[in-house]
């Protein structure tokens, strides 16, 4: 699977730039707006997080479009697909070991955000630097869906209400972030992002209050709590004796995640402006690119 993804962000990288070296457009027309495309990992910050694990590599694939709207902001929408995780059964403290609780979540992030760079672009958008930072934020909408497996079965956890509650699955996110653009050919830069997203929800992983009573469904008293016997009477190794009332999560926090990212930005043959509105139309150029992005006569 990494191989395939290896040989997949190669192709995003060397497309553009084989593509550009036919001459299919004009090289004196503007472009502004940017096809962005990428992958990465994504970490989950919540009650069945490990404190030791800063970064954690589940799989993270995004596409998007920004332009900007002067030389140093830009605007993006973005849609993020990637998957959250975590698990009791993984942590050092023996009071999680015995909680025994996990999730997975497979997740969708759509996004608008603004970014600041460090350092202006030039007056054509070839004539950008070769090295940029920025720092972005903004505003997003995330759906997330924890699911955990009981008897080789995967089972959406909000419908079974393991803490006797309902929560909405579709939430708000604020996305905030720094990021380094390189320049790795006239129309194509190559991007390191990480971004932090702040949620308004405490139960990405299904956890966040007390243990409630038990459900007489017994797939239900399963996940509310796996490691005690008396609701789980498979439970084996560390088990517990934690019953309605106690604590199970901590409602003074709310979840977050953060998305590292590889990205491939390529200009679009579009322009805003109304010297060069429009597609760009395919017309045979006196001039082409030369290595370093600047303009070369035939």
């Amino acid at each position: 699977m990494k191989r395939i993804l290896l040989v997949l962000f190669a192709c995003l990288i060397l497309w553009p730039e084989l593509s550009q070296s036919q001459s299919f457009f004009a090289i004196r027309r503007e472009r502004s707006l940017i096809l962005t495309a990428g992958t990465g990992s994504s970490t989950y910050y919540g009650e069945l997080s490990n404190p030791g694990s800063v970064i954690k590599f589940q799989p993270n694939f995004n596409v998007g479009l920004q332009a900007y709207v002067s030389p140093i902001i830009s605007i993006r929408t973005e849609v993020n697909w990637f998957v959250l995780k975590g698990s009791d059964t993984q942590a050092n403290e023996e009071g999680r070991k015995a909680r025994g609780l996990s999730f997975t979540s497979s997740c969708f992030e759509l996004s608008a955000t603004g970014a600041v760079s460090l350092y202006a672009n030039g007056n054509r958008y070839y004539r950008r630097p070769a090295i940029n930072i920025y720092a972005f934020t903004g505003i997003g909408i995330l759906y997330f869906n924890p699911k955990a497996d009981y008897k080789g079965k995967s089972y959406a956890l909000e419908p079974l209400h393991t803490e006797g509650v309902s929560y909405s699955r579709v939430v708000p996110v604020i996305p905030i972030g720094l990021g380094i653009r390189l320049k790795v050919g006239p129309n194509t830069n190559l991007v390191f992002e990480g971004g932090y997203r702040k949620t308004f929800t405490d139960y990405l992983d299904d956890v966040s209050n007390k243990y409630t009573a038990p459900s007489s469904n017994p797939i239900t008293a399963y996940f509310q709590n796996p490691n005690n016997p008396l609701y789980n009477p498979s439970a084996t190794g560390t088990t517990n004796n934690f019953t309605a009332g106690f604590k199970r999560g901590n409602p003074n926090s709310a979840d977050s995640y953060f998305l590292l990212n590889a990205k491939i930005e390529y200009y679009l043959p579009f322009s805003s402006s109304k010297r060069g509105s429009g597609l760009i139309s395919k017309r045979k150029s006196n001039y082409r690119y030369n290595k370093r992005g600047g303009m070369k006569r035939r």
